[in-house]
């Protein structure tokens, strides 16, 4: 007869269990409670006050469950609540805790701001573990969906159109519900309050409020954009009377005109989300999303993340600044290369670049994959060439090529790791600050799993 290994459900433990003794000696949720144990956390810990009451969850325990829990592909903090009971990671982490998720998610959501200081901190590891040269950074821009639909958003002329037959059916409703009143009143008599609105009005009345709300904030942006037109306008024609000065003529051509903020109006597909009006339109691979544009600075030589942000712009042009003063504000210096796709090509990029010593590599535009790649160049740079075509031939070359190409292999692989692997392809917060601190944590995620090759379980 057959012998198996003993089976007792309801035997009771004889000694009580050790918590240490759940996990083998390198899971990763060992790791990550070594890595959370060395963190400075008294940005959190100090917003804390004595109050009645049961007291909070400590700051470390929910720290290192949220790191945990990122680096697994779990963001809601419902799923969290639900992986403390079932989870024997979860649970070894907790120690016997088990936060609810509102209480989690209000964590989050409170102190959001400190939390991005975690990305700093686990970069400065990092780079202690010899995982960050700077020697070569790519820069690339992910699109992720808001946490709200893009059929919830409406464009500046259909609100034009819509607020329009709006206010006339409100007009319509109140004059009907002015009749009904004093048929009510010649009737039953003058005794109700008068101020009971149908609810088709009030619904009416709530969406016309929405969108003359969304207008005046597109019409607010137009404006701000006009003013920092005009500036630039004014600083292009100044820049420009001075070369005159300098050369004792003029220029041809028509001289730039200054745009009037009073006079500035959104364009007609300028859109608002109603959900989050901050996300904007993106388009992807797979079509148009609502949603933000997350881009990463990811160095050569683990796949470190050095840099992020989140923008719900949909062109990428002028984030390649931002990233570069990101790395140098977070890690003291510039890389001694940067390379980018041609959604960061501009000429002010490359001149800034240059200015700071940077080797930029920014591709001028996208070739097919039919079409066969150009010659090298050979010989001396000619002289006389512009910003645009010294990168053109700068990317033409042997040495040129070779460094382009290692961008699909440093950057690429980060945003599967992130939206495949671990999952994360939405948002679940709303307005660019919160999905900036959402997009923080995700990051922090990544470069803690970098950190773990580097680490010897005791």
């Amino acid at each position: 007869m057959k012998t198996f290994r003993p089976y007792q459900p309801d035997q009771t433990l004889l000694l009580p269990p050790s918590i240490e003794e759940w996990l083998p000696a390198g899971h990763l949720a060992r790791f990550v409670r070594e890595v959370a144990s060395e963190l400075d956390l008294a940005a959190i810990e100090r917003t804390y006050i004595e109050e009645r009451g049961n007291p909070p969850y400590h700051p470390r325990l929910m720290v290192t469950l949220l790191l945990y829990a990122y680096s697994t592909g779990t963001y809601s903090s419902r799923r969290m609540a639900a992986k403390l009971v079932d989870d024997v990671a979860y649970r070894f982490l907790a120690a016997g805790n088990t936060p609810d998720f509102r209480t989690l998610c209000d964590f989050r959501k409170t102190h959001g701001v400190a939390l991005n200081g975690l990305f700093v901190q686990v970069l400065k590891l990092c780079a202690e573990a010899g995982l960050v040269k700077l020697g070569r950074v790519a820069v690339d821009g992910t699109k992720v969906k808001a946490n709200a639909s893009k059929h919830k958003a409406m464009s500046y002329a259909r609100m034009s159109e819509r607020e329009a037959a709006l206010q006339q059916r409100v007009a319509e409703l109140l004059a009907r519900a002015d009749a009904t009143d004093e048929a009510e009143d010649a009737e039953y008599g003058a005794d109700r309050r008068g101020d009971e609105l149908p609810e088709e009005l009030q619904r009416a009345e709530g969406r016309l409020a929405k969108i003359r709300a969304a207008k005046a904030a597109l019409e607010a942006q137009a404006r701000e954009q006009a003013v920092k037109d005009a500036e630039d306008a004014k600083a292009h024609i100044a820049q420009r009377e001075q070369k005159e000065k300098q050369n004792g003529r003029r220029f041809g051509g028509k001289r730039p005109q200054i745009p009037d903020p009073d006079q500035a109006k959104p364009e007609p597909k300028a859109q608002r989300n109603f959900t989050d009006p901050e996300s904007r339109i993106q388009k992807t691979s797979d079509g148009f999303i609502q949603g933000y544009t997350a881009v990463l600075a990811v160095d050569d030589v683990a796949q470190v993340i050095v840099a992020q942000h989140v923008t719900p712009n949909a062109p990428e042009q002028n984030e390649l600044v931002p990233a570069v003063a990101m790395i140098e504000r977070l890690l003291g210096e510039s890389p001694e290369q940067l390379v980018a796709d041609a959604g960061y090509w501009s000429e002010a990029n490359a001149e800034h670049l240059a200015a700071k010593g940077i080797d930029g590599y920014l591709a001028r535009g996208r070739k097919k994959h039919s079409e066969s790649a150009p010659a090298p160049p050979r010989g001396r740079i000619p002289a006389g060439l512009s910003v645009a075509e010294r990168m053109e031939r700068k990317l033409r070359t042997k040495a040129g090529r070779a460094v382009y190409a290692r961008r699909k292999a440093i950057v690429e692989p980060v945003n599967g790791q992130i939206k495949q692997a671990r999952g994360f392809r939405q948002f679940l917060r709303r307005g660019v600050e919160r999905v900036g601190q959402e997009w923080s944590l995700v990051c922090t995620a990544h470069n803690l799993l970098k950190l773990r090759a580097t680490w010897e379980p005791a």
